[in-house]
Protein backbone atom coordinates (compact mmCIF):
# COMPACT_ATOMS: atom_id res chain seq x y z
CA UNK A 1 0.00 0.00 0.00
CA UNK A 2 1.52 3.29 -0.93
CA UNK A 3 0.90 7.12 0.14
CA UNK A 4 1.20 9.73 -2.43
CA UNK A 5 -0.37 13.23 -3.78
CA UNK A 6 -1.29 14.38 -6.93
CA UNK A 7 1.51 15.64 -9.39
CA UNK A 8 -0.27 18.29 -11.35
CA UNK A 9 0.75 20.84 -13.80
CA UNK A 10 -2.52 22.31 -13.35
CA UNK A 11 -1.77 22.42 -9.40
CA UNK A 12 1.13 24.89 -10.12
CA UNK A 13 -0.36 28.35 -10.04
CA UNK A 14 -0.23 28.81 -13.97
CA UNK A 15 1.58 26.14 -14.62
CA UNK A 16 -0.12 24.31 -17.04
CA UNK A 17 0.20 21.40 -19.73
CA UNK A 18 -0.66 20.80 -23.59
CA UNK A 19 -2.10 17.82 -25.18
CA UNK A 20 1.63 17.86 -27.03
CA UNK A 21 3.55 18.01 -23.57
CA UNK A 22 1.81 15.19 -22.44
CA UNK A 23 1.95 12.96 -25.42
CA UNK A 24 6.06 13.79 -25.25
CA UNK A 25 5.95 12.59 -21.56
CA UNK A 26 4.05 9.23 -22.59
CA UNK A 27 6.82 8.93 -25.43
CA UNK A 28 9.97 8.95 -22.93
CA UNK A 29 8.17 7.11 -20.54
CA UNK A 30 7.93 4.45 -22.79
CA UNK A 31 11.49 4.61 -24.04
CA UNK A 32 13.64 4.68 -20.23
CA UNK A 33 16.66 4.99 -22.46
CA UNK A 34 16.06 8.19 -24.71
CA UNK A 35 14.22 10.30 -21.59
CA UNK A 36 17.56 9.66 -19.92
CA UNK A 37 19.57 10.83 -22.64
CA UNK A 38 17.47 13.48 -22.79
CA UNK A 39 17.75 14.64 -18.97
CA UNK A 40 21.63 14.22 -19.00
CA UNK A 41 22.02 16.78 -22.18
CA UNK A 42 19.33 19.29 -20.61
CA UNK A 43 16.12 20.17 -21.82
CA UNK A 44 15.79 23.35 -24.03
CA UNK A 45 11.89 23.26 -24.70
CA UNK A 46 11.21 24.73 -21.42
CA UNK A 47 10.90 24.99 -18.09
CA UNK A 48 10.45 21.08 -16.62
CA UNK A 49 9.99 19.51 -13.29
CA UNK A 50 11.61 16.01 -12.41
CA UNK A 51 9.97 14.15 -10.07
CA UNK A 52 11.95 11.37 -7.23
CA UNK A 53 10.12 8.14 -7.25
CA UNK A 54 11.80 5.35 -5.26
CA UNK A 55 15.30 5.10 -5.66
CA UNK A 56 15.37 6.26 -9.64
CA UNK A 57 13.83 9.14 -11.25
CA UNK A 58 10.69 9.50 -12.88
CA UNK A 59 11.40 9.67 -16.44
CA UNK A 60 7.72 11.86 -17.33
CA UNK A 61 8.96 15.54 -17.62
CA UNK A 62 6.85 18.00 -18.08
CA UNK A 63 7.06 20.73 -20.52
CA UNK A 64 5.01 23.85 -18.70
CA UNK A 65 4.04 26.69 -20.26
CA UNK A 66 1.58 29.60 -19.24
CA UNK A 67 -1.55 29.81 -20.65
CA UNK A 68 -4.68 31.59 -19.85
CA UNK A 69 -7.96 28.58 -18.75
CA UNK A 70 -9.59 29.94 -22.33
CA UNK A 71 -6.54 28.81 -23.90
CA UNK A 72 -6.07 25.33 -21.86
CA UNK A 73 -9.85 24.69 -22.50
CA UNK A 74 -9.37 25.17 -26.33
CA UNK A 75 -9.41 21.71 -28.29
CA UNK A 76 -12.21 19.82 -26.19
CA UNK A 77 -16.11 20.21 -26.00
CA UNK A 78 -17.35 22.08 -22.97
CA UNK A 79 -20.08 20.61 -21.23
CA UNK A 80 -23.05 23.36 -20.44
CA UNK A 81 -23.36 24.21 -16.82
CA UNK A 82 -26.76 23.49 -16.89
CA UNK A 83 -26.06 19.72 -18.79
CA UNK A 84 -25.62 17.42 -15.48
CA UNK A 85 -22.74 15.16 -16.85
CA UNK A 86 -21.91 11.05 -15.46
CA UNK A 87 -21.18 12.01 -11.07
CA UNK A 88 -22.39 14.86 -11.20
CA UNK A 89 -25.82 13.18 -10.89
CA UNK A 90 -25.21 12.06 -7.60
CA UNK A 91 -25.49 13.41 -4.09
CA UNK A 92 -21.98 12.82 -3.01
CA UNK A 93 -20.58 14.52 -6.21
CA UNK A 94 -22.96 17.89 -4.68
CA UNK A 95 -21.51 17.53 -1.35
CA UNK A 96 -17.73 17.41 -2.37
CA UNK A 97 -16.79 13.70 -1.68
CA UNK A 98 -15.36 12.81 -5.07
CA UNK A 99 -11.72 13.13 -6.09
CA UNK A 100 -11.19 15.79 -8.53
CA UNK A 101 -9.02 14.26 -11.45
CA UNK A 102 -7.69 15.55 -14.50
CA UNK A 103 -6.65 13.73 -17.31
CA UNK A 104 -2.36 13.77 -17.11
CA UNK A 105 -2.30 14.10 -13.66
CA UNK A 106 -0.12 11.91 -11.75
CA UNK A 107 -0.29 9.92 -8.45
CA UNK A 108 1.57 7.67 -5.89
CA UNK A 109 5.19 9.29 -5.67
CA UNK A 110 4.71 10.08 -9.29
CA UNK A 111 3.62 6.29 -10.79
CA UNK A 112 0.78 6.32 -12.24
CA UNK A 113 -0.11 9.02 -14.98
CA UNK A 114 -3.93 9.91 -16.10
CA UNK A 115 -4.81 9.07 -19.49
CA UNK A 116 -8.31 8.88 -20.13
CA UNK A 117 -11.72 8.12 -17.99
CA UNK A 118 -13.75 4.76 -18.46
CA UNK A 119 -16.21 5.09 -15.95
CA UNK A 120 -18.12 6.05 -13.04
CA UNK A 121 -20.43 5.21 -9.96
CA UNK A 122 -21.96 5.97 -6.85
CA UNK A 123 -18.74 5.67 -4.88
CA UNK A 124 -15.69 6.14 -7.44
CA UNK A 125 -15.04 6.95 -10.97
CA UNK A 126 -12.25 4.70 -13.01
CA UNK A 127 -9.32 6.11 -14.95
CA UNK A 128 -6.91 4.00 -17.70
CA UNK A 129 -3.46 5.14 -15.92
CA UNK A 130 -0.11 4.34 -17.46
CA UNK A 131 2.63 2.86 -14.48
CA UNK A 132 5.43 4.94 -15.06
CA UNK A 133 8.33 2.52 -13.47
CA UNK A 134 6.75 -0.66 -15.58
CA UNK A 135 5.48 0.87 -18.59
CA UNK A 136 2.04 -1.35 -18.70
CA UNK A 137 -1.16 -0.04 -18.69
CA UNK A 138 -3.77 0.03 -15.29
CA UNK A 139 -7.16 1.04 -14.37
CA UNK A 140 -7.70 3.46 -11.12
CA UNK A 141 -10.70 3.10 -9.47
CA UNK A 142 -10.91 6.03 -7.03
CA UNK A 143 -13.04 6.15 -4.25
CA UNK A 144 -15.13 8.95 -2.77
CA UNK A 145 -14.16 10.51 -0.01
CA UNK A 146 -16.46 8.74 2.44
CA UNK A 147 -15.94 5.16 1.51
CA UNK A 148 -12.19 4.70 2.14
CA UNK A 149 -13.38 2.14 4.41
CA UNK A 150 -15.08 0.12 1.64
CA UNK A 151 -12.02 0.20 -0.84
CA UNK A 152 -10.14 -1.44 2.09
CA UNK A 153 -12.04 -3.77 3.03
CA UNK A 154 -12.05 -4.75 -0.86
CA UNK A 155 -8.11 -4.50 -1.16
CA UNK A 156 -8.12 -7.48 1.39
CA UNK A 157 -10.73 -9.27 0.03
CA UNK A 158 -8.83 -9.21 -3.71
CA UNK A 159 -5.74 -10.21 -1.45
CA UNK A 160 -7.69 -13.68 -0.50
CA UNK A 161 -8.82 -14.05 -3.60
CA UNK A 162 -5.25 -14.11 -5.13
CA UNK A 163 -3.94 -15.95 -2.73
CA UNK A 164 -6.48 -18.88 -1.97
CA UNK A 165 -5.46 -21.26 -4.67
CA UNK A 166 -3.78 -19.45 -8.30
CA UNK A 167 -3.76 -23.22 -9.84
CA UNK A 168 -7.75 -23.63 -9.46
CA UNK A 169 -9.25 -22.97 -13.16
CA UNK A 170 -11.65 -20.38 -11.69
CA UNK A 171 -8.61 -18.44 -10.06
CA UNK A 172 -7.98 -16.70 -13.81
CA UNK A 173 -11.86 -15.43 -14.20
CA UNK A 174 -11.95 -13.25 -10.70
CA UNK A 175 -10.35 -10.09 -10.58
CA UNK A 176 -8.14 -9.09 -8.72
CA UNK A 177 -5.82 -5.94 -7.57
CA UNK A 178 -2.34 -4.93 -8.12
CA UNK A 179 -1.87 -2.26 -5.27
CA UNK A 180 -4.01 0.18 -3.41
CA UNK A 181 -2.61 4.14 -2.30
CA UNK A 182 -3.97 7.08 -0.57
CA UNK A 183 -4.70 10.29 -2.88
CA UNK A 184 -4.41 13.40 -1.07
CA UNK A 185 -6.71 16.16 -2.36
CA UNK A 186 -7.70 19.78 -1.43
CA UNK A 187 -11.03 17.68 -0.12
CA UNK A 188 -9.56 15.36 1.52
CA UNK A 189 -8.15 11.54 1.97
CA UNK A 190 -8.95 9.23 -1.14
CA UNK A 191 -8.24 5.79 -1.19
CA UNK A 192 -7.54 4.10 -4.80
CA UNK A 193 -7.84 0.66 -5.93
CA UNK A 194 -5.04 -0.24 -9.43
CA UNK A 195 -6.00 -3.29 -11.27
CA UNK A 196 -5.84 -4.36 -14.85
CA UNK A 197 -7.88 -2.92 -16.84
CA UNK A 198 -10.73 -4.55 -18.55
CA UNK A 199 -12.62 -4.72 -21.60
CA UNK A 200 -16.53 -4.25 -21.52
CA UNK A 201 -18.63 -5.42 -19.25
CA UNK A 202 -21.69 -8.12 -20.35
CA UNK A 203 -23.85 -4.96 -19.72
CA UNK A 204 -22.42 -2.74 -22.68
CA UNK A 205 -21.69 -5.93 -24.36
CA UNK A 206 -25.44 -6.75 -24.86
CA UNK A 207 -25.16 -2.52 -25.88
CA UNK A 208 -23.67 -2.79 -28.71
CA UNK A 209 -25.44 -5.54 -30.12
CA UNK A 210 -29.00 -5.02 -32.22
CA UNK A 211 -30.48 -7.54 -30.89
CA UNK A 212 -30.07 -6.15 -27.24
CA UNK A 213 -29.26 -10.16 -25.80
CA UNK A 214 -26.48 -13.23 -26.04
CA UNK A 215 -26.47 -15.76 -28.68
CA UNK A 216 -26.67 -19.23 -27.21
CA UNK A 217 -22.78 -20.07 -27.63
CA UNK A 218 -22.00 -17.00 -26.11
CA UNK A 219 -23.85 -17.38 -23.19
CA UNK A 220 -22.53 -21.08 -22.88
CA UNK A 221 -18.80 -19.87 -23.35
CA UNK A 222 -19.28 -16.71 -20.73
CA UNK A 223 -21.54 -19.00 -18.37
CA UNK A 224 -18.37 -21.58 -18.07
CA UNK A 225 -16.32 -18.92 -17.18
CA UNK A 226 -18.14 -17.38 -14.76
CA UNK A 227 -19.74 -20.73 -12.80
CA UNK A 228 -15.53 -21.61 -12.69
CA UNK A 229 -15.29 -17.99 -10.71
CA UNK A 230 -18.07 -18.80 -8.23
CA UNK A 231 -16.86 -22.44 -7.93
CA UNK A 232 -13.11 -21.01 -7.17
CA UNK A 233 -14.87 -18.17 -4.79
CA UNK A 234 -17.09 -21.39 -2.78
CA UNK A 235 -14.43 -23.72 -2.52
CA UNK A 236 -11.16 -22.16 -2.29
CA UNK A 237 -12.09 -18.51 -1.15
CA UNK A 238 -15.20 -18.79 1.00
CA UNK A 239 -16.78 -15.87 -0.47
CA UNK A 240 -20.11 -14.87 -1.66
CA UNK A 241 -19.86 -12.38 -3.83
CA UNK A 242 -23.92 -11.18 -3.31
CA UNK A 243 -23.45 -8.43 -6.23
CA UNK A 244 -23.66 -10.65 -9.64
CA UNK A 245 -24.98 -8.50 -12.62
CA UNK A 246 -23.97 -8.34 -16.08
CA UNK A 247 -21.93 -4.53 -14.62
CA UNK A 248 -19.41 -6.79 -12.88
CA UNK A 249 -18.64 -9.33 -15.82
CA UNK A 250 -16.30 -7.74 -17.66
CA UNK A 251 -13.85 -9.13 -20.32
CA UNK A 252 -9.97 -9.44 -19.73
CA UNK A 253 -8.26 -7.45 -22.75
CA UNK A 254 -5.78 -9.58 -24.70
CA UNK A 255 -5.65 -6.76 -27.73
CA UNK A 256 -3.22 -4.66 -26.41
CA UNK A 257 -4.05 -1.88 -29.64
CA UNK A 258 -7.23 -1.26 -27.90
CA UNK A 259 -5.25 0.01 -25.30
CA UNK A 260 -2.86 2.07 -27.56
CA UNK A 261 -6.23 3.31 -29.39
CA UNK A 262 -7.73 4.72 -26.36
CA UNK A 263 -4.78 6.95 -25.61
CA UNK A 264 -4.29 7.89 -29.32
CA UNK A 265 -7.77 8.84 -29.69
CA UNK A 266 -7.75 10.79 -26.60
CA UNK A 267 -4.99 13.28 -27.65
CA UNK A 268 -6.73 13.34 -30.96
CA UNK A 269 -10.20 14.15 -29.91
CA UNK A 270 -9.78 14.78 -25.73
CA UNK A 271 -12.87 13.85 -23.94
CA UNK A 272 -15.90 16.67 -23.24
CA UNK A 273 -16.15 17.69 -19.91
CA UNK A 274 -16.81 20.61 -17.54
CA UNK A 275 -15.99 22.40 -14.16
CA UNK A 276 -18.27 22.55 -11.37
CA UNK A 277 -16.88 25.21 -8.98
CA UNK A 278 -13.00 24.13 -10.18
CA UNK A 279 -13.95 19.92 -9.68
CA UNK A 280 -13.51 18.41 -13.39
CA UNK A 281 -16.05 15.73 -14.42
CA UNK A 282 -15.05 14.18 -17.50
CA UNK A 283 -17.37 12.11 -20.19
CA UNK A 284 -16.59 8.40 -20.13
CA UNK A 285 -14.38 7.30 -23.01
CA UNK A 286 -14.84 3.81 -24.39
CA UNK A 287 -12.27 1.17 -25.65
CA UNK A 288 -12.94 0.31 -29.19
CA UNK A 289 -13.85 -3.34 -30.32
CA UNK A 290 -10.61 -5.67 -30.10
CA UNK A 291 -10.09 -7.83 -32.62
CA UNK A 292 -10.07 -11.20 -30.09
CA UNK A 293 -12.30 -11.38 -27.19
CA UNK A 294 -10.64 -12.25 -23.82
CA UNK A 295 -11.81 -14.59 -20.74
CA UNK A 296 -14.88 -13.67 -19.02
CA UNK A 297 -13.64 -12.19 -15.30
CA UNK A 298 -15.88 -11.71 -12.26
CA UNK A 299 -15.36 -8.01 -10.84
CA UNK A 300 -16.62 -5.93 -8.01
CA UNK A 301 -15.99 -7.52 -4.56
CA UNK A 302 -16.68 -4.41 -2.78
CA UNK A 303 -20.12 -6.46 -1.23
CA UNK A 304 -18.35 -9.81 -0.53
CA UNK A 305 -19.25 -11.75 2.23
CA UNK A 306 -17.47 -15.07 3.94
CA UNK A 307 -19.38 -17.59 3.17
CA UNK A 308 -18.24 -20.14 5.90
CA UNK A 309 -20.63 -17.92 8.89
CA UNK A 310 -23.84 -17.81 7.63
CA UNK A 311 -26.03 -14.35 8.12
CA UNK A 312 -29.53 -12.95 7.21
CA UNK A 313 -28.64 -9.43 5.93
CA UNK A 314 -30.27 -7.93 3.30
CA UNK A 315 -28.47 -8.03 0.03
CA UNK A 316 -28.07 -8.36 -3.71
CA UNK A 317 -29.37 -6.71 -6.26
CA UNK A 318 -33.24 -6.32 -5.79
CA UNK A 319 -34.37 -8.11 -9.25
CA UNK A 320 -31.80 -11.02 -8.31
CA UNK A 321 -32.14 -11.07 -4.75
CA UNK A 322 -33.02 -15.30 -3.72
CA UNK A 323 -35.65 -16.07 -1.79
CA UNK A 324 -33.86 -16.68 1.68
CA UNK A 325 -32.71 -12.81 1.57
CA UNK A 326 -36.18 -11.80 0.88
CA UNK A 327 -37.42 -13.16 4.08
CA UNK A 328 -34.44 -12.82 5.76
CA UNK A 329 -33.47 -16.32 6.72
CA UNK A 330 -29.82 -17.74 7.05
CA UNK A 331 -27.85 -17.64 3.65
CA UNK A 332 -24.71 -18.31 2.18
CA UNK A 333 -23.08 -19.24 -1.03
CA UNK A 334 -26.54 -20.71 -2.90
CA UNK A 335 -27.67 -17.11 -3.23
CA UNK A 336 -25.23 -16.25 -5.90
CA UNK A 337 -26.16 -18.98 -7.73
CA UNK A 338 -30.35 -18.22 -7.80
CA UNK A 339 -28.31 -14.61 -8.95
CA UNK A 340 -27.13 -16.08 -11.90
CA UNK A 341 -30.44 -18.04 -12.66
CA UNK A 342 -32.54 -14.99 -12.74
CA UNK A 343 -30.11 -12.77 -14.27
CA UNK A 344 -29.47 -15.29 -17.50
CA UNK A 345 -32.84 -13.67 -18.57
CA UNK A 346 -31.89 -10.34 -19.03
CA UNK A 347 -28.74 -11.31 -21.11
CA UNK A 348 -30.12 -14.09 -23.00
CA UNK A 349 -34.20 -13.61 -23.05
CA UNK A 350 -33.91 -9.39 -23.54
CA UNK A 351 -36.00 -8.96 -20.02
CA UNK A 352 -36.02 -9.42 -16.56
CA UNK A 353 -37.62 -12.84 -14.86
CA UNK A 354 -38.88 -11.15 -12.11
CA UNK A 355 -39.26 -7.03 -11.50
CA UNK A 356 -41.07 -6.86 -8.00
CA UNK A 357 -42.87 -3.48 -8.99
CA UNK A 358 -45.72 -2.72 -6.54
CA UNK A 359 -49.42 -2.46 -7.97
CA UNK A 360 -49.61 0.82 -5.45
CA UNK A 361 -46.72 2.60 -7.73
CA UNK A 362 -44.33 2.63 -5.14
CA UNK A 363 -41.18 0.82 -7.43
CA UNK A 364 -39.38 -2.54 -6.14
CA UNK A 365 -41.32 -4.15 -3.12
CA UNK A 366 -40.65 -7.62 -1.36
CA UNK A 367 -44.08 -8.69 -0.73
CA UNK A 368 -44.33 -7.75 -5.40
CA UNK A 369 -41.10 -10.03 -6.04
CA UNK A 370 -42.43 -12.95 -3.69
CA UNK A 371 -46.13 -12.89 -5.52
CA UNK A 372 -43.34 -13.23 -8.61
CA UNK A 373 -41.67 -15.89 -7.27
CA UNK A 374 -44.70 -17.77 -6.49
CA UNK A 375 -46.54 -16.95 -9.62
CA UNK A 376 -43.77 -19.36 -11.35
CA UNK A 377 -42.27 -21.51 -8.56
CA UNK A 378 -45.60 -22.39 -6.93
CA UNK A 379 -45.75 -21.60 -3.04
CA UNK A 380 -42.61 -21.77 -0.87
CA UNK A 381 -41.77 -24.83 0.90
CA UNK A 382 -43.35 -24.69 4.90
CA UNK A 383 -39.43 -25.23 6.11
CA UNK A 384 -38.17 -22.24 4.36
CA UNK A 385 -41.08 -20.11 5.87
CA UNK A 386 -40.33 -21.28 9.17
CA UNK A 387 -36.56 -19.81 9.08
CA UNK A 388 -37.22 -16.34 7.81
CA UNK A 389 -37.34 -13.83 10.38
CA UNK A 390 -39.72 -11.55 7.52
CA UNK A 391 -41.71 -14.39 6.82
CA UNK A 392 -45.34 -13.71 8.88
CA UNK A 393 -45.19 -10.00 6.68
CA UNK A 394 -45.93 -12.34 3.45
CA UNK A 395 -47.61 -15.52 4.88
CA UNK A 396 -49.47 -17.17 7.52
CA UNK A 397 -48.19 -19.58 9.86
CA UNK A 398 -49.35 -22.34 7.59
CA UNK A 399 -47.73 -21.23 4.34
CA UNK A 400 -50.51 -19.51 2.99
CA UNK A 401 -49.96 -16.09 1.12
CA UNK A 402 -51.66 -12.95 3.18
CA UNK A 403 -49.72 -9.89 1.76
CA UNK A 404 -51.65 -7.32 -0.11
CA UNK A 405 -50.77 -8.34 -3.53
CA UNK A 406 -51.99 -10.79 -5.93
CA UNK A 407 -50.56 -13.29 -7.54
CA UNK A 408 -49.93 -13.62 -11.49
CA UNK A 409 -51.62 -16.55 -12.83
CA UNK A 410 -50.63 -18.90 -15.73
CA UNK A 411 -47.09 -18.99 -15.03
CA UNK A 412 -43.99 -20.75 -15.48
CA UNK A 413 -40.40 -21.07 -16.48
CA UNK A 414 -41.50 -22.46 -19.66
CA UNK A 415 -43.77 -19.75 -20.70
CA UNK A 416 -41.25 -17.29 -19.51
CA UNK A 417 -38.37 -18.87 -22.07
CA UNK A 418 -39.01 -17.25 -25.64
CA UNK A 419 -35.85 -18.14 -27.27
CA UNK A 420 -35.59 -21.91 -27.73
CA UNK A 421 -37.75 -24.61 -28.58
CA UNK A 422 -37.84 -28.74 -28.39
CA UNK A 423 -35.34 -30.51 -26.66
CA UNK A 424 -33.23 -27.18 -26.36
CA UNK A 425 -35.46 -25.88 -24.23
CA UNK A 426 -35.97 -28.78 -22.30
CA UNK A 427 -32.40 -29.27 -21.38
CA UNK A 428 -32.12 -25.25 -20.96
CA UNK A 429 -35.03 -25.15 -18.63
CA UNK A 430 -33.67 -28.22 -16.37
CA UNK A 431 -30.24 -26.29 -16.17
CA UNK A 432 -31.78 -23.23 -14.69
CA UNK A 433 -33.80 -25.00 -12.73
CA UNK A 434 -31.09 -26.15 -10.37
CA UNK A 435 -30.41 -22.71 -9.89
CA UNK A 436 -34.18 -21.41 -9.31
CA UNK A 437 -35.54 -23.23 -5.95
CA UNK A 438 -36.80 -21.61 -3.15
CA UNK A 439 -34.76 -24.09 -0.77
CA UNK A 440 -30.79 -23.14 -1.17
CA UNK A 441 -30.19 -26.69 0.06
CA UNK A 442 -31.75 -27.86 -3.59
CA UNK A 443 -29.80 -25.63 -5.92
CA UNK A 444 -27.02 -26.85 -7.64
CA UNK A 445 -23.55 -25.87 -6.67
CA UNK A 446 -21.24 -24.00 -9.65
CA UNK A 447 -19.11 -27.10 -9.68
CA UNK A 448 -22.20 -29.22 -10.55
CA UNK A 449 -23.97 -26.53 -13.22
CA UNK A 450 -20.22 -26.61 -14.48
CA UNK A 451 -21.16 -30.79 -15.68
CA UNK A 452 -24.65 -29.88 -16.76
CA UNK A 453 -25.27 -31.40 -20.11
CA UNK A 454 -26.75 -28.71 -21.65
CA UNK A 455 -24.05 -26.13 -21.02
CA UNK A 456 -21.69 -28.60 -22.16
CA UNK A 457 -23.31 -29.22 -25.93
CA UNK A 458 -22.83 -26.90 -28.48
CA UNK A 459 -25.60 -28.31 -31.31
CA UNK A 460 -28.49 -29.77 -29.46
CA UNK A 461 -31.40 -31.44 -31.90
CA UNK A 462 -34.48 -32.96 -31.29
Amino acid sequence: MAKGCCTSPRAAGTTTWTRASILQARERAMDAEAADAQADRGLDEGACERAEAGKGRTRLIWVTVSSPRGELDAGFEVIPATELLEEEQFDEFKTGFYCPVNIGDVFASNKYQVLGKLGFGTTSTVWLARNLQEHDYVALKVFTRHHGETCKAEFRTYETIDKANPSHPGHRHVRTALNMFTIDSPRGHHQCLVQRPMWDSWKDLLRRNPSRRFSEALLKGGLQHLLQALDYLHTECKLVHTDIKADNILHAIIDQGILKAFVEEEMETPSPRKYVDSAPVYMSRRFNLPEDFGRIVLSDFGSAVRGDAKRNHDAQPNVYRSPEVMVKAAWSYPVDIWNVGAMIWDVFQGSHLFHGEDPTGKGYTTRAHLAEVIGLLGPPPLDLLQRGVRSKEFFSEDGKWIAHVPIPQGNSLEKAERVLAGRNKDMFLNFVGGMLTWRPEDRKTARELLEDPWLNTWEISD
